[in-house]
């Protein structure tokens, strides 16, 4: 027969017995390259470790299972959807939600052990700090970068725009805290990694907002690439990244570019068959 507790008995419990049981939750797609150290990094505060994978063809299956975590397949429908679908995976409703390339620090891992002992809030942001090719980087708009990526499953679901998905709390005396510490991403070894991504990215992007109504004038598409790297490399300082600083604001403005493109090639293609 299972043990029932009272409001007066619970002050009485152990810290290890009050403690929440957590879920890490990642995702995956040919992630051989990172998701050992992801996985390492959360060993310590992880009472449950599910990864959602869409097909991977490399050995992303083979390190997950070496590391103790259930693996689990289907088919990749879009970064939201897929969020939402591994949630119901999670043996536990308190979820840590990682990517792959992605892993947490030692002050990280500390709070997020604090706060198991003592969970108050629906949901905990955390900053998160890139590697770019080696270097990290503070500017450009790249940190702190907080993220929302520890809370309570029965509060809210993954919403955003693809392929930029956020968590979002539904309920409206929803409650947060901010933890100390960061995510480390390990975003782009090469430059090449970069531009696949841009390509990648500006592709999903610009189908949605597509479909969402957005058009792109010739005006927006010629003037939004200075204006996102004046912003990012004087504004948010990228300038002071250095040569990396300056890279990143290039590439970020030719993305502006590039899914503006897209969706005025959308919009066209659509004219066309009107």
């Amino acid at each position: 027969m299972p043990v029932k507790f009272t409001i007066s008995t619970i002050k009485f419990l152990s810290p290890q017995q009050r403690m929440i049981r957590l879920s890490v939750v990642i995702i995956t797609y040919n992630e051989e390259r990172n998701i050992g150290r992801c996985l390492e990094s959360v060993h310590s505060i992880a009472d449950d470790i599910v990864v959602l994978d869409s097909m991977s063809t490399d050995k992303t299956e083979d390190i997950c299972k070496a590391h103790g975590a259930r693996f689990v397949q289907h088919k990749f429908e879009g970064h939201i959807e897929q969020k939402n679908r591994a949630i119901n995976h999670a043996l536990y409703p308190h979820i840590l939600s990682l990517d792959a390339d992605e892993a947490l620090d030692e002050t990280l891992t500390e709070s997020i052990r604090k706060v198991k002992e003592d969970w108050k809030h629906d949901g905990y942001t955390m900053n998160r700090l890139t590697n770019y090719c080696g270097k990290w980087i503070y500017h450009c708009g790249w940190y702190p970068d907080r993220k929302l990526r520890l809370w309570d499953s029965r509060k809210g679901r993954w919403g955003g725009e693809n392929p930029h998905d956020r968590f979002e709390l539904t309920e409206k005396d929803a409650s947060t805290a901010h933890l100390e510490g960061n995510i480390l991403h390990y975003s782009y070894y090469t430059l090449n990694d970069h531009y696949r991504q841009v390509e990648y990215f500006t592709t999903i992007l610009a189908r949605t907002q597509f479909n969402n109504g957005k058009r792109a004038p010739w005006l927006v598409m010629v003037i939004s690439p200075f204006v996102k790297f004046l912003r990012d490399y004087f504004i948010k300082l990228g300038i002071l990244d250095g040569r990396a600083g300056f890279t990143i604001s290039r590439i970020s403005a030719y993305a502006t570019y590039l899914k503006y493109r897209k969706i005025r090639q959308l919009q066209q293609s659509k004219n066309k068959r009107a």
